[in-house]
């Protein structure tokens, strides 16, 4: 009888087990950076630094009928920061990823643990690609799937002191709720978004959490060769110094589809801003946890962790992006001035960038990046940023990314 139950048990296991699928990939992501005026304008004298950052990662999928689980194992380091001899390492490795998506019915799953959150083109809520250290949240993500698509996410932070509920760890806010409701058809891609986000902020020996809500839509529609695309967001409540915010954020592009592999983007995005004497409200819109890297140029002067709280920011741009069998070239120029006024003479206009692409696939799980940009800066760059605008401010890079399948 025992024997017939456990072959019973094993058959069963591996009924599951066919069906169920399990794929085992990795990345391995050197690149190699020369940096004169990344980030800031560069001082007169100071000299183009030079390093490898790397970031490698293991990564487990599992699928079944009723479940996904994911898991990402992480580690980024500078090379050259870890001795050849090394016996042991704080943080090593990182689990970027850990977590398990469940059907609680038909239309509706329950996504929870540490992941990534990528929403429309990333602007409120994306992965951060770029850097090697990407971002993911502990959060629980209702999903429901049908004509309307809509995603309830929500996370509460808490350090392991059971005595009392003071966060004060790395995270940017101690709770964060966000609504996403989304339809899309042929026509178009229509998508609404509310977050709301609560920041630790100690009051004498109390811990209160000052909430800011961010709400908007994004918006695609293709017609013909040409296609249309535009967000419009608003911030309002209470920012972490106690002021009462209220700012925008406005975007439209249009992309023409000059051939199968060439197409030219034109578009402009407005961030509002605080002029430099405003002293009783913030007027300043912060982008939160989006990939800022995709949007206002690669040499990362603005909302790449700095600009917040500033003058905001004024970028027209054009893009131009072309393929042919294995190579890929992008060239853009974004025309950069603030939203706000910088001071009571300084003019608007900060610079103008040039960033160069060029992407060779070498096989099907290897390509090779190389990356030039140039920043043209002006008095008011200067001002904002420090450094001169005299300086060549330039940054370039090589990226080799490979990604096997170990196990497809």
């Amino acid at each position: 009888m025992k024997k017939s139950i456990f072959i019973g048990i094993c058959c069963l296991l591996l009924g599951n087990q066919v069906k169920a699928q399990f794929s085992l990939s990795g990345e391995i992501r050197p690149r190699t950076e020369y940096s004169h005026g990344y980030g800031t304008l560069a001082a007169e004298d100071q000299d183009p630094s030079l390093f490898t950052s790397q970031r490698t990662r293991l990564i487990f999928d599992y699928k079944m009928d009723l479940l996904k689980v994911g898991l990402v194992l992480q580690d980024v380091r500078i090379w050259g920061n870890q001795a050849q001899q090394v016996v042991n390492e704080d943080f090593a490795t990182s689990v970027h990823q850990a977590w398990a998506e469940m059907n609680l019915s038909k239309m509706l799953t329950l996504k929870v643990g540490r992941q990534e959150l990528n929403y429309d083109d990333q602007r409120i809520l994306g992965s951060v690609g770029w850097a090697q250290q990407g971002r993911s949240h502990d959060v629980a993500v209702f999903k429901y799937a049908g004509k309307v698509n809509v995603h309830f996410g929500i996370a509460h932070h808490e350090n392991t002191n059971r005595k009392n509920n003071i966060y004060d760890g790395p995270d940017a806010y101690k709770d964060l709720q966000f609504l996403w409701i989304n339809r899309k058809t042929n026509n178009f891609n229509l998508s609404l978004l509310f977050l709301n986000n609560g920041k630790p902020v100690m009051v004498g020996t109390v811990q209160e959490s000052k909430y800011s809500q961010t709400f908007g839509t994004h918006v695609e529609i293709p017609v013909d060769k040409v296609s249309f695309s535009g967000n419009l967001y608003f911030q309002t409540g209470e920012d972490g110094s106690n002021y009462s915010l209220n700012a925008y954020n406005l975007m439209a592009e249009a992309t023409y589809q000059a051939s199968e592999k060439s197409q030219f983007l034109v578009g402009y995005e407005i961030l509002s801003g605080s002029d430099y004497n405003e002293t009783e409200k913030n007027s300043s819109f912060a982008p939160l946890y989006g990939t800022n890297h995709k949007f206002n140029g690669f040499m990362d002067y603005f909302y790449v962790g700095n600009h917040l709280n500033n003058v905001g920011l004024s970028d027209g741009y054009v893009k131009f992006a072309t393929s042919k069998n294995k190579t890929a070239f992008n060239a853009d120029v974004h025309l950069f001035a603030s939203a706000a006024k910088i001071s009571a003479t300084a003019n608007n206009y900060l610079g103008t960038e040039l960033d160069l692409t060029l992407t060779q696939t070498l096989n099907p799980v290897t390509k090779i990046a190389f990356g030039y940009s140039q920043m043209f800066g002006t008095e008011s760059l200067q001002i904002l940023k420090g450094g001169s605008k005299g300086a060549f401010n330039n940054w370039a890079y090589v990226m080799i990314s490979v990604t096997p399948k170990f196990i497809p």
